[in-house]
């Protein structure tokens, strides 16, 4: 048996060969993070206390006492992210850093399947499909099978990729997610596991992969192949994940599998914002870390670089009532600064007066519009808003979810609106007619031509040459809008409409009709505060934001636009002064989106996520007196996760109109 000659492990200097002083670039924690070499180390990174400066200095550290920079693997969540990081590794030392492996997981598993795919029989020469190539393909299927040609609607092409897609990512079964997350389909489970199945092999007798594929087959064949395995496992002895919080079980399973021969994984990212489990992120990961690789360093970054510490205070109270986290308390050397507050509208209309006055007032103090941000859960919580902007005449650009004009139902029920205002509106009338059984495009502009030439074109629909399901529609059409030209007001116009769009909302978009109900729920609180349809109409015509914004209003170009955001989008962003809306109980948390106790936990993240953006101010609003149609209740006290929060450390603030509160002092 041969001898072991034991090599001792010596403290390596602070300073290193480049001449890099990491103790003094880096607090304590940070440089406790960027000098652990050997073993598994979970790193949490509070929100803006220098995860990314952490993980660059770590790169720079490794290649620094001498490991080849061809064994560190660095996984981001966008290849950008990577590219940045390297770069910045590569100015404190040297361009060795080009050698790292850098890049998210799924450019990663594509390098590699076309190495050794065909231990899987996967042919080098794949092809890969986006997500329209996967959704165009899903639709062939589908009328192949002739799933097409059933009375009652199948899934859209969108809906059922997104379907294939999370049951993958969630590593669940078509059938387990149809029961947890989409019960309304189940009738359609027998066909969907058809078209999956006839999915499955038309892109393998095609060498084709969709983005999901990629991982699939990766954690197959690292699971399969012992020998790819280890090669793989020995070539990356070094292996860092940024925003661990945000990966799905399959990437943990992949990231697992490529440590088979050491443990020497760090992951990077905070429990306190995992807030994607829409997209199939999973919670588990990061809290499970310390289970699949025992014996893990847990080491948390507790300074901030952002944020006052009056904002910390808060953040640090509404993360604290967690039910499962890891405990870190944010500081910073910021100790002064203006409290939070928590503004109280009587009205989503006064809740919006509030932003765009404050928002100019900040802009005189000399804050630029693009460095302040407006948050919000979903995004139709701003549509008031936006056109309250618009009136101010304050440029805005809006990120996240649809825009209000974009959202087919929207557009559908205001072209109904729009016909009752203008029956001359060519095309608004070609939205509505479109919608009826049996006219299809061309019938639809036949019947609009033929109704133009009329004084009176609702009433002459009940005279055009049609018969059966075409005739009968077109009378009842005529009806409804004959009785909604009755009312005065927009919004009891608007009611009646919706009596009879919601039947075909229901039968067109059968896969989200609740959700679209919602966002149609929320446009007729907004219709009553118009006594005029005319200019209901008008407003709603204002052209819509754009991430160029030109066309929308003149922006100084010094200056830039404010910033509507989702708190989705809004992630590893920060500005100077943010205001969090719609923070009411029913909205925020969704009473929607809390059927189980984690999505409850997941909504208080989210909260938490977006109160950390901000740097100097945060202005937490919510209307009260909201009537929500869907719960028939009234909503009417802040959201449940702001409750017992101190006023010295949430300070309220309640609003009064300029003219109430001259009476009020007289």
């Amino acid at each position: 048996m041969a001898q072991k000659y034991v090599l001792k492990r010596s403290d390596l200097p602070s300073r290193s060969l480049s001449g890099i002083d990491y103790r003094k670039e880096l607090n304590d924690a940070q440089y406790a993070a960027a000098t652990t070499v050997e073993g598994p180390c979970l790193v949490i990174a509070g929100a803006g206390t220098g995860k990314t400066r952490t993980l660059v200095y770590r790169v720079a550290r490794l290649i620094d006492i001498g490991v080849d920079p061809r064994t560190i693997l660095l996984l981001t969540f966008t290849r950008r992210a990577a590219e940045e990081m390297l770069r910045r590794a590569s100015l404190l030392i040297d361009n060795r850093c080009d050698k790292v492996s850098g890049g998210t997981f799924h450019s990663f598993a594509n390098t590699v399947l076309r190495h050794y795919g065909r231990k899987i029989e996967l042919e080098p020469s794949f092809s890969i499909m986006d997500r329209s190539d996967s959704e165009d393909l899903i639709q062939m299927i589908r009328t192949e099978l002739g799933l097409n040609a059933k009375e009652k609607r199948f899934p859209r092409k969108q809906t059922v990729g997104e379907i294939f897609s999370m049951a993958l990512n969630k590593q669940v079964t078509i059938a387990e997610l149809i029961e947890r997350d989409y019960p309304h389909l189940y009738d359609f489970l027998d066909d969907l596991l058809r078209l999956y199945e006839r999915y499955v092999e038309y892109k393998k007798t095609r060498g084709l992969l969709d983005y999901d594929d990629l991982l699939i087959k990766l954690k197959e064949l690292l699971s399969s192949d012992e020998a790819t395995r280890k090669r793989l496992s020995e070539t990356y002895r070094f292996i860092m994940v940024d925003e661990y919080q945000d990966t799905n079980r399959l990437q943990a399973d992949i990231v697992r599998l490529l440590a088979a021969a050491h443990d020497n994984v760090m992951v990077v990212g905070d429990d306190a914002q995992s807030i994607y489990s829409f997209r199939g992120a999973n919670f588990r990961n990061i809290m499970d870390f310390p289970t699949d690789f025992p014996g893990a360093t847990i080491i948390s970054l507790e300074e901030n670089y952002r944020s006052t510490q009056p904002i910390l205070d808060l953040t640090n109270e509404i993360i604290s009532r967690a039910s499962e986290k890891y405990e870190k308390h944010l500081f910073t050397s910021k100790k002064e600064g203006d409290p939070p507050l928590l503004i109280q509208a009587e009205s989503e209309q006064m809740q919006s007066r509030f932003v765009c006055q404050r928002v100019l007032e900040l802009r005189e103090e000399g804050v630029p519009l693009w460095d302040i941000a407006v948050l919000f859960r979903s995004s139709f919580h701003s549509f008031d808003l936006e056109m309250e902007l618009t009136r101010h005449n304050i440029p805005f650009v809006k990120r996240g979810g649809f825009q209000f004009m974009e959202t087919a139902h929207i557009k559908d029920l205001l072209a109904h609106l729009r016909v009752l205002a203008n029956p001359q509106d060519a095309i608004s009338w070609g939205r509505v007619l479109s919608l009826l059984e049996g006219v299809g495009p061309q019938a639809s502009q036949k019947i609009t031509n033929w109704i133009m030439d009329a004084s009176n074109p609702i009433g002459r629909l009940r005279s055009f040459d049609a018969k059966g399901k075409v005739a009968h529609g077109l009378k009842t059409l005529a009806q409804v809008l004959e009785a909604a030209l009755e009312p005065e007001r927009p919004a009891e116009s608007a009611q009646y409409l919706m009596q009879y769009y919601g039947p075909i909302l229901k039968k067109n978009h059968p896969e989200d009709y609740p959700k679209r109900m919602k966002d149609l729920e929320h446009f007729l609180g907004m219709t009553e505060r118009y006594r005029s349809l005319e200019r209901l109409i008008t407003d709603m015509a204002l052209e819509p934001p754009n991430d160029s914004v030109d066309s929308v209003l003149a922006v100084d170009p010094d200056e830039g636009p404010l910033v509507l955001s989702t708190i989705h989008s809004a992630k590893g962003l920060e500005w100077h002064s943010v205001f969090i809306i719609w923070a009411l109980e029913g909205r925020f948390p969704s009473y929607y989106n809390i059927n189980t106790p984690e999505e409850l936990e997941e909504e208080r993240r989210l909260l938490y996520v977006a109160a950390t953006r901000a740097k100097e101010n945060l202005y937490i609003t919510y209307p009260v007196k909201i009537f929500d149609r869907g719960m028939g209740t009234v909503l009417s006290r802040p959201s449940q996760f702001l409750e017992g929060i101190s006023e010295q450390m949430l300070e309220p603030v309640t609003l009064v109109d300029e003219e109430d509160n001259q009476s009020w002092d007289s």
